[in-house]
C-alpha cells in the first residue's frame, strides 16, 4: 500500500472498505449553519475536467451537510429495495443496490482521501464524528432483515436466474457480505452487533489520530556535527522537510519511514541512530495522549465477540474464511515455512556484522539501531554497492516515466499529464491515461511527497470506480507515497526501496485503472486481501530488470544511464539482507495472528504479550517488527487487514510464480503473456475467483517454492 520493501503496503484499502462493503450510516445530527446545498460544492455537479472533485472549492465545513445529504438519500434508496412490493429479482434487488449510494461514495471518496493525504484539525474533528455516524448509517441496512430475505431468496434459487457469471459472482459476493455483517442474526444479536460496529469505528479512527499525532509531533534537529555519514541527498531531504515545518535554514530527521530508514542506514552518530530507532518504534507507545495500548485491548475484545456472536470461535476464523488462506492453520503453515529459513538467514547476518563491528575495534553488541548501519557495511563489502552509490540515478521523475512505459509496453496505454484537473495539494499530479486506442481510459493522481498533513506509509485509493452499470464511468486512481522532497529545486532521489514502493502502489493504479466490469461492488481492487497484493507485488518485479534500469536509471546532474558495473552490482545484492526483512515482517504477521486467535483477555497487557510472542517465535533481538502493536495501522486503524496481514506473502508466492511466465516466454514485455495478464488478472476485479483467475493466466496453481526462491532463502529453506 508501502513504508516500504515490497511487503509494506499500507491499508490503501481502509478507504475503499468504508464506501464499498460498508462498516456504516445514518442519524442525521443539527445542521451546523454551514453553507446550504445550493453553494456546496460537494452536493452540485462538478463542472470541472471530467467532473473531478473541485477540491479548490471544498472546506472542512462542506462535509457535515454533504454527509446528511448523502446519508438521507441512501436509506431513502435502501427503503425503496426493502418495500418494493414485487417479488424480489436480480433488477430489483441487487442492481437496485449497485445503484445505490452514490452521493455517500462520492462524498466518502474525497473526504478520506483528505482525512489520510492532507488532513488538519478541522478535517480530523469532523473524522470523529463522521465515523461514528457512519457506522449508525450501515448497521440497519447491513442487518435489515427484509433486505436480507430478499437477498437470501434469490441466493437460494441462483441457479434458475439465467444469470451471467459477473451476475452469479456478484449474487454470491452480496449474499455473503450480509451474512457476514449479522444480517441473520437475532435482533438482540443485532443491536449488540450494531453497538460492537459503531464502538470499532469510533477506535480505529482514534487509533490512527494518535498515531498521526505522535508522527507529526516529533522530529529531531540536525547540526553540522550530527551528519556525520550522511549522504548529501539525505541532507537535502532533511532541509526540504524542516521547511515544510517552517524552520527554514535548518535539516531534521521525522518519523515517516522515508526519512527514519536512511538516517539509520548512513549515520555514524550511534547515539543518534538510538534517539530516532527509539522514536521510531515508541509511536502510538509513549503514556502521552496519543497512546494506542487500551485501545487495542478494547478492539481485541470488541472483534472477539463479535465473531463469536457470528458463531465463530475467533476473529482470525471469522475473517479468514472468506479469503483464498480459508483458515489460521494455512496462514500459520505460510508463514512458519518462510519464517525458519529467514530466522537462520538473518542470525548469520548478525553473527557478521558483530565480527565487523569487533574488527573496527567497537566494543558493544549489535543493537536494533545498528542493524541498517551496519548491514550497509557488509553488503558494501560482500557486494561492493550501497543504496547511496544508486539514488543518484533513481529520480522521482524518472522512477514515474518508467512506471509509465512498463505500462504502455504491457497493455498499451498511454500517460499524459493534465494541469487543469483540481487536486487537494500542490505537489499532486495528475495524468490521463488513454487506452491503445487513444480512448479515455482514466485518471491518476499522484501524490508523492511526506508531509506533516499527511499519514506515513503509501497507498492506492480512488475518488471513483470504474464500472459499467447505467453509463460507462472511468475511474480516478490515487498513488500516496511518503518520499523525501529534494530541497532548493533538486531533484526527489529514491532508495531502491522507494523505486519498488512506487512500483508496488502503481500496480495497486492499474488494477484500479484497467477495470474492466459492469458493477461497481466487483470494480478493481474488490477482491480477497491476500489476492489483492498480486497486481502490486507482480509489479515491482519490473522496477528491478536491467531492460528498464538501463533506459530510466540516470544521474540527476549529469543524465548519464547506471553504469553496467554499478547495474550488476546493484542486481548482484537485491537478495542481500532478505533474512532481515522477511523476519521484520512475518514477526509481525505472526503476531497478528496471535492477537485475532488467542483469546482477547490473553492480550490485557499488549506490551507483555509482544514479549511473550516473540519470545516463543525465537525473535532475534537485533531485529524489530515492521510494525509493534501500537503503531500497526494496517490491523488496528480499521479491520480489513485484522488476521490479514499474511496476505502481502500469501500474494508474493503467487506474484513471484506469475513473473515466471514472462521469464518462461523469453521477454518481460511478451504481448502474449501481458494479454492474459490483463484479461485474466487486472481487469476482472471481483468478478472472478481468485484461484480461477491465476490459474486461468498461469495454466496452473501457483508453485510454492517461487516465493522463498525470489528472497534467496530456499537453499537455507532445504538445510531447515
Amino acid at each position: 500500500m508501502a513504508q516500504k520493501s515490497p511487503i509494506a503496503c499500507y491499508s490503501w484499502l481502509q478507504q475503499t472498505q468504508l464506501k464499498k462493503t460498508g462498516q456504516v450510516m445514518s442519524e442525521p445530527s443539527e445542521n451546523t449553519g454551514a453553507a446550504p446545498a445550493e453553494t456546496n460544492p460537494l452536493l452540485k455537479a462538478w463542472v470541472t475536467p471530467f467532473a473531478t472533485p473541485p477540491f479548490d472549492e471544498i472546506s472542512p465545513e462542506h462535509f457535515l451537510p454533504a454527509f446528511e445529504q448523502a446519508f438521507a438519500d441512501h436509506s431513502a434508496e435502501i427503503a425503496a429495495i426493502v418495500h418494493d412490493p414485487a417479488a424480489p429479482d436480480f433488477a430489483n434487488t441487487i442492481t437496485a443496490l449497485e445503484r445505490s449510494g452514490k452521493l455517500l461514495n462520492k462524498v466518502s471518496a474525497v473526504f478520506y482521501d483528505l482525512v489520510s493525504a492532507h488532513s488538519n484539525p478541522a478535517i480530523l474533528e469532523i473524522d470523529k464524528e463522521v465515523s461514528l455516524r457512519m457506522a449508525r448509517h450501515w448497521n440497519p441496512i447491513m442487518m435489515n432483515a427484509v433486505l436480507f430475505g430478499r437477498i437470501a431468496q434469490l441466493h437460494e434459487n441462483r441457479t434458475s436466474l439465467n444469470l451471467t457469471p459477473e451476475q452469479l459472482r456478484l449474487l454470491e459476493r452480496t449474499y455473503t457480505r450480509f451474512h457476514r455483517a449479522g444480517a441473520g442474526l437475532s435482533e438482540e444479536a443485532k443491536a449488540r452487533m450494531a453497538e460492537i460496529n459503531e464502538k470499532l469505528a469510533q477506535l480505529g479512527t482514534s487509533f490512527s489520530h494518535h498515531l498521526l499525532g505522535d508522527e507529526q509531533e516529533w522530529f529531531m534537529e540536525l547540526g553540522e556535527d550530527d551528519r556525520q555519514g550522511l549522504p548529501e541527498s539525505f541532507v537535502a531531504a532533511a532541509k526540504a522537510a524542516a521547511e515544510d515545518r517552517g524552520m527554514a535554514g535548518k535539516a531534521i530527521v521525522t518519523l515517516s519511514r522515508s526519512s527514519v530508514e536512511p538516517f539509520l542506514k548512513g549515520s555514524a552518530r550511534r547515539d543518534l541512530r538510538e534517539k530516532v530507532y527509539k522514536a521510531f518504534t515508541a509511536r502510538g507507545d509513549n503514556g502521552n495522549a496519543n497512546d494506542n495500548n487500551e485501545t487495542i485491548v478494547e478492539i481485541l475484545k470488541l472483534r472477539e465477540e463479535s465473531a463469536n456472536l457470528l458463531g465463530y470461535p475467533t476473529f482470525a476464523a471469522y475473517r479468514l474464511e472468506d479469503s483464498m488462506a480459508k483458515t489460521p492453520d494455512a496462514v500459520r503453515v505460510l508463514l512458519e515455512r518462510v519464517w525458519k529459513p529467514a530466522r537462520a538467514r538473518a542470525l548469520a547476518d548478525r553473527d557478521e556484522m558483530q565480527a565487523l563491528i569487533t574488527t573496527e575495534g567497537g566494543n558493544f553488541q549489535l543493537a536494533p539501531w545498528d542493524w541498517r548501519y551496519y548491514a550497509e557495511k557488509l553488503r558494501l563489502q560482500r557486494a561492493n554497492f550501497d543504496d547511496a552509490a544508486i539514488k543518484p540515478f533513481l529520480t522521482l521523475d524518472h522512477m514515474i516515466a518508467a512506471a509509465f512505459d512498463c505500462a504502455t509496453r504491457l497493455f498499451g496505454i498511454t500517460f499524459e499529464e493534465r494541469k487543469d484537473v483540481p487536486a487537494w495539494h500542490p505537489d499532486v499530479r495528475v495524468w490521463e491515461v488513454k487506452d491503445r486506442d487513444g480512448k479515455h481510459k482514466a485518471l491518476f493522481y499522484g501524490d508523492y511527497y511526506a508531509r506533516p498533513s499527511k499519514r506515513s506509509g503509501a497507498w492506492m485509493t480512488s475518488l471513483r470506480d470504474q464500472q459499467k452499470l447505467d453509463v460507462e464511468t472511468a475511474p480516478l486512481v490515487i498513488n500516496v507515497c511518503n518520499f523525501a522532497k529534494g530541497a532548493g529545486g533538486e531533484p526527489s532521489l529514491l532508495s531502491p526501496d522507494d523505486a519498488r514502493t512506487l512500483f508496488h502502489e502503481f500496480g495497486h493504479g492499474l488494477h484500479g485503472m484497467l477495470s474492466n466490469v459492469t458493477y461497481p461492488s466487483l470494480s478493481g481492487t474488490s477482491v480477497f486481501t491476500d489476492f489483492v497484493e498480486l497486481p502490486s507485488q507482480l509489479y515491482e518485479h519490473w522496477q528491478e530488470r536491467p531492460e528498464v534500469l538501463q533506459q530510466f536509471a540516470r544521474h540527476y546532474q549529469t543524465g548519464e544511464p547506471l553504469p553496467d558495473d554499478l547495474l550488476q552490482r546493484f542486481l548482484a545484492a537485491r537478495k542481500f539482507n532478505q533474512g532481515f526483512a522477511t523476519v521484520e515482517f512475518v514477526s509481525s504477521a505472526l503476531l497478528d495472528l496471535e492477537f485475532h486467535t488467542q483469546p482477547a483477555a490473553a492480550a490485557q497487557d499488549v506490551r507483555a504479550f509482544e514479549r511473550q510472542e516473540l519470545e516463543k517465535i525465537g525473535m532475534p533481538g537485533e531485529i524489530a517488527m515492521r510494525h509493534r502493536p501500537t503503531q500497526f495501522g494496517h490491523i488496528f486503524s480499521g479491520d480489513h487487514y485484522a488476521a490479514g496481514y499474511y496476505s502481502y506473502m500469501w500474494s508474493e508466492v503467487m506474484d513471484a510464480d506469475a513473473f515466471g511466465a514472462f521469464e518462461e516466454a523469453g521477454n518481460i514485455f511478451d504481448p502474449a503473456v501481458a494479454k492474459r495478464l490483463h484479461d485474466d488478472i487486472y481487469s476482472t476485479g471481483g468478478s472472478v475467483d481468485p484461484e480461477a483467475a491465476y490459474e486461468a493466466f498461469r495454466g496452473r496453481p501457483p508453485e510454492p517454492d517461487a516465493l522463498l526462491r525470489r528472497r534467496g532463502l530456499l537453499d537455507a529453506a532445504q538445510a531447515a
